[in-house]
């Protein structure tokens, strides 16, 4: 398959690059057209590096424009040449965390008219009409509203693109829908590689407890994109004012190298599941067993 294209949503500036840059950047340098709509400017995010302490969420937003580079920076280093917001930039604001004064006000995304935010993101995905849609799961991921409103609108504009009493444009139906994931091995792996660090946080009871995470035999999809982990790594390093350099993100390649950011997994929502390929090999991270997950997102598209 040569016309592949893969669109991806998310909710603020760096969540695509934590969640899912080395599979961008691989399908990018693959030839792939690679879009990420981003659902809001991330206002409310906190500002970890201190000379750009004075960007703080206030009525200018300012955190908000400033986050507008640090995207273009982070896309650029992951190859990925089309990015749009949803609705335009600023349409939506970042809502905050769960439970805050900012989930109450109006212009925050969690609020936002749900097929409304479709209808914007129906217009992409008619207008570059991919075969597969990568958003988070039911949850958001973690609890974020922000995550959880982006799934709800890829839902509802995964179901609408194909409406054609819905809006306007030509309909288009998406072949494949994703969620990313964590499988519960790696975050065990992940959690015994911190261990006498300042991020060991992790005794094997509390990940069990954690609120994501999926069951191994639930995966689907495992991208190994091993050879854009540095990549991966340097468009975190473009997203400063939330990603210190002695984050646990850092810490994890240093100890875990490839692996840590270059593998990354999926679940498949909608769709046909394509056929399996090999797995990766258990001391590459992987659960050992070949022929259990696809390896590519386009696998079965004709």
């Amino acid at each position: 398959m040569t016309d592949r294209r893969l669109l991806l949503v998310h909710a603020h500036p760096d969540d695509e690059t934590s969640g899912t840059g080395a599979t961008m950047a691989r399908y990018a340098s693959d030839g792939a057209h690679v879009t990420l709509v981003t659902c809001t400017l991330g206002e409310e995010g906190e500002i970890v590096v201190p000379d750009l302490a004075h960007l703080a969420s206030d009525q200018e937003d300012r955190l908000g424009e400033h986050r507008i580079g640090e995207l273009e920076a982070a896309c650029k280093t992951l190859g990925v040449d089309d990015h749009r917001f949803l609705g335009g930039a600023g349409r939506w604001r970042d809502s905050g965390m769960m439970g805050v004064a900012t989930n109450d006000d109006p212009r925050c995304f969690w609020r936002a008219d749900l097929d409304e935010a479709a209808g914007e993101l129906v217009k992409i995905i008619r207008e570059i009409r991919p075969q597969v849609l990568v958003t988070y799961d039911e949850n958001g991921f973690y609890g974020h509203p922000d995550h959880i409103q982006a799934h709800r609108v890829a839902w509802r504009a995964f179901e609408l693109a194909s409406d054609a009493s819905f809006g306007e444009g030509e309909p288009w139906r998406i072949a494949k829908f994703y969620f990313t994931t964590m499988p519960k091995s790696a975050m065990r792996r992940v959690a015994e590689a911190m261990r006498d660090t300042d991020f060991d946080f992790f005794t094997e009871e509390t990940l069990d407890d954690l609120p994501f995470g999926s069951a191994d035999e639930d995966i689907s999809t495992e991208i190994d994109a091993r050879p854009h982990a540095v990549a991966k790594l340097d468009a975190m390093r473009a997203h400063r004012s939330q990603i210190d350099l002695g984050a646990p993100w850092f810490v994890m390649s240093n100890r875990m190298g490839e692996e840590a950011l270059g593998i990354e997994y999926f679940i498949l929502k909608a769709g046909e599941r394509g056929p399996a390929g090999p797995g990766l090999p258990s001391e590459a991270g992987g659960i050992g067993e070949p022929y259990v997950r696809e390896v590519d997102l386009f696998a079965g598209i004709g």
